[in-house]
């Protein structure tokens, strides 16, 4: 939504409703450009920072199966040659 800045004086209210709303606010000076009104990003909560580092540990972790350490099993037949 595109505002002239002449205009937005007299509904700044219903303007800041909107874009907190997530509608994306413009003011316009002559039809140009010159400001945006946008809603301020809320902070997370302690317990919404525990759950993203929850979700990224597991995302970290890693999958089930055979281990490096172990390669010399998959490498080599039970005679000791490679397989």
């Amino acid at each position: 939504m595109r505002v002239a800045v002449s205009a937005a004086k007299a509904q700044l209210t219903d303007l800041l409703r909107r874009a907190e709303a997530g509608e994306d606010v413009t003011l316009t000076r002559r039809g140009e450009d010159v400001a945006r009104i946008v809603p301020v990003a809320r902070a997370a909560t302690p317990a919404a920072r525990l759950a993203a580092i929850d979700r990224a540990v597991a995302m970290a972790s890693p999958a089930p199966g055979p281990t490096a350490a172990r390669s010399q099993d998959f490498l080599y037949g039970d005679d000791g040659l490679p397989a």
